[in-house]
């Protein structure tokens, strides 16, 4: 997320919700300033509707929301360029409602990131926590029964034991600990910052990799088809769109090698292909639609494509996280009882 958005905490719900309704106010007419100005009148939030109230007044003397959004230094450096962008068409309802858009798919990615992350950090703990109950409560109830029938646990049940009475020593670090990540659970679930926070610092690292490469190219691909629609130079439009991933320095290298072909006259689709920025598939079906004079609506439709891939993705590593967590954690309890059972079936046997 843009450090902007820190100093509110917006959502991208909220900056979808902003921008749908700044598009239709302007779509029907009203005043760019009056728009701003309604809204901070509806605004629940003190800190928010002040922002708009200023963003209003600012709007009023320079005729211009984009810049009026920029100075206001609350809002993403991308919707204020993009709306910039729109004014200067002569189409900022449309640059809004295509914010609105993207805000919107956003939204929807960081829910499903949020579940596909949360979900299974649940599921895992659970499962760890049955097999915590198991070594340091049920094993050490099977060891007494060994010892009045004149036995004791060996081999790998009595290995199980001694890590069992070890966790059971520990016991008040575990707790804390699980106190601790239930709290760190809860706050990625409930705060927007903190996910922001946890999510960039991840993406710093790993975020240019599988999935997650699949879902950057998504949002590259959406900003770009709507910087293009907009009306800009395919090379401002690739500046604009780069900027959304500032925080990879691989995904803005690829930018660079595009931008340093595209000042050699090489043709977009051609850039792109070289540089990686987009698959091949879509490049051939990008350089179709360029020669045909629909460059526009190919990257429109390549952008909704990709994203459809990346949920798709998404989804698809959800299904396989939860079935190979059961599987595993419903073989590691077999095997812990079994190590336990087939013993004490073996005295009883002796016994009778």
């Amino acid at each position: 997320m843009e450090a902007s958005m820190k100093q509110l905490g917006l959502s991208n719900t909220e900056l979808s919700t902003l921008c749908l309704e700044l598009s239709v106010l302007i779509h029907a007419g009203v005043s760019v300033g009056d728009s701003v100005s309604l809204l901070a009148q509806e605004e629940p939030d003190a800190a928010l509707r002040g922002v708009l109230e200023q963003t209003a007044l600012r709007a009023d003397e320079c005729g211009s929301l984009g810049k009026a959004l920029r100075e206001a230094d609350c809002f993403p450096a991308y919707l204020c360029d993009l709306v910039t962008v729109g004014e200067e068409s002569g189409r900022p309802d449309e640059a809004l409602r295509a914010l609105s858009g993207y805000y919107d798919n956003r939204a929807r990615m960081d829910r499903q990131l949020r579940s596909a992350l949360l979900y299974p950090a649940v599921l895992l703990l659970i499962m760890l926590a049955v097999i915590v109950v198991l070594l340091t409560q049920v094993l050490p109830v099977f060891n007494d029964v060994y010892a009045n029938l004149g036995g004791q646990l060996t081999g790998v049940a009595g290995g199980l034991l001694s890590l069992g009475q070890a966790l059971d020593g520990l016991m008040p670090v575990l707790c804390a600990l699980l106190v601790l990540i239930v709290v760190l659970l809860g706050a990625f679930a409930g705060s927007f910052r903190f996910r922001s926070g946890v999510l960039s610092f991840w993406r710093k690292r790993w975020g240019d990799k599988g999935i997650s490469r699949k879902m950057n190219t998504a949002r590259f691909a959406q900003a770009l088809a709507m910087g293009i629609s907009s009306g800009l130079p395919v090379e401002e439009a690739l500046d604009l769109a780069s900027s959304l991933l500032s925080d990879l320095p691989s995904a803005q290298k690829r930018c660079q090698e595009c931008k340093a072909r595209l000042d050699d006259n090489v043709p977009l689709a051609q850039a792109m292909n070289a540089s990686g920025l987009l698959p091949q598939a879509d490049c051939r079906l990008l350089a179709v639609g360029t020669a045909n004079g629909a460059s526009e609506t190919v990257m429109t439709q390549i952008a909704d494509r990709l994203s459809e891939e990346g949920d798709a993705a998404l989804e698809a590593r959800m299904g396989q996280i939860e079935p190979t967590l059961v599987v595993a954690s419903s073989i590691l309890v077999g095997l812990i009882l079994l190590s336990v059972m087939l013993p004490l079936m073996h005295i009883m046997t002796a016994i009778g």
